[in-house]
């Protein structure tokens, strides 16, 4: 693609997440939120003689986890997407930033797939592409377990069929 000056133009990855994510997603951050909320208001009823208005930021501090739970997942996913192609591994992540990552196939040294307990519960895995980069490995967040698996598949014959070492 290019604009009508003929300067290439980047196009967004062809392909969402799950919309398991969401959900995954939500109860991740409801975990981790709540146990932040948890301690800093337990920390403000045992601490004697805190100020008022530490109370009120212990508020703030849950409307802003409520609002995160809430609104977070949402915007992940709309953002979210990956495609693997013959030449290339291309993804888009974020939430407030977003973040493009682009690794030619031949760039490729290995390819690991994971899913931890939460997320087998929602039948979700994640890829992790490591590359000859200083930018660290590529994630390929919330895919359908067997879409993760048929994607590591492709990607193991796409890379053992290109020629070069990687480096």
């Amino acid at each position: 693609m290019s604009d009508s000056g003929g300067t290439p133009v980047l196009r967004a990855p062809s392909h969402q997440v799950s919309p398991r994510a969401i959900p995954y997603w939500t109860v991740s951050a409801l975990v981790g939120d709540a146990l932040l909320v948890i301690a800093a208001t337990v920390a403000y009823v045992l601490v004697p003689d805190v100020p008022g208005w530490v109370g009120l930021l212990v508020l703030l501090l849950a409307l802003l986890a409520v609002a995160h739970v809430l609104v977070m997942p949402r915007i992940r996913f709309q953002v979210h997407r990956w495609e693997v192609s013959d030449t290339a591994v291309h993804t888009r992540a974020g939430w407030i930033g977003r973040q493009s990552r682009i690794a030619p196939i031949s760039r490729v040294q290995t390819v690991d797939s994971r899913q931890g307990a939460l997320m087998r519960v929602f039948g979700l895995a994640s890829i992790t592409v490591t590359t000859a980069s200083a930018a660290g490995p590529i994630t390929i967040d919330c895919l359908d377990d067997h879409v993760a698996k048929e994607v590591v598949a492709r990607l193991t014959a796409i890379t053992a069929a290109a020629e070069g070492d990687a480096t």
